[in-house]
């Protein structure tokens, strides 16, 4: 398991659309996804370590950001003929488990994570109300370690601050975490 960073921000970067099969058996797409401030698209799966330290903060911040008025959608993009811990049925149990409120989706060609510039899991990127990319690092301060009384809700922080029209944060930390596991 290779431990990789999210790449940096793109400013010209807009959300591009895509046409996934969630948990509950129906194909999203971008539209369905998005909320009225804009959309959190995120990059996990099931079995990496990093995804698990977070993913208690990384629902009660969905839920935030619902309440905002964003729409959060989480996208699996591994291979899971060679990481069946990742498979579609696994991700039913890990969202129930975990209490998601926003859609999973496989990306069962890997296209859409490729055309993201996704490299790692967990991985987050905000967009505005114009779909264009705003945020692009960590869920927050703490990382893959639990959370302190201190620890910064970065990605809360950012998305509030461009629903209330604020420039996004200049100092935007990296995501890190499992490398993606493409197909051969």
């Amino acid at each position: 398991m290779a431990l990789l960073q999210s790449p940096q921000k793109d400013n010209n970067f807009y959300a591009i659309d895509f046409k996934l099969k969630n948990i509950d058996g129906r194909i999203l797409t971008l539209a369905d996804c998005r909320g009225q401030q804009g959309l959190l698209i995120m990059f996990i799966c099931n079995h990496c370590p990093y995804v698990k330290a977070v993913v208690d903060r990384l629902v009660v911040t969905c839920k935030s950001l619902q309440a905002l008025g964003y729409g959060c959608a989480a996208i699996m993009p591994n291979d899971t003929a060679n990481y069946p811990a990742d498979s579609f049925e696994n991700m039913k149990i890990f969202a129930r488990e975990n209490g998601f409120t926003f859609p999973y989706l496989i990306d069962e060609t890997q296209e859409i994570a490729k055309s993201y510039g996704a490299v790692c899991t967990p991985e987050f990127l905000g967009f505005d109300k114009d779909l264009r990319l705003q945020y692009r690092g960590r869920l927050d301060s703490a990382g893959a370690k639990p959370a302190a009384p201190d620890t910064q809700p970065e990605l809360l922080q950012a998305l509030a601050a461009i629903a209330e029209g604020k420039a996004p944060p200049a100092t935007q930390h990296a995501s890190m975490g499992c490398s993606i596991k493409w197909k051969a």
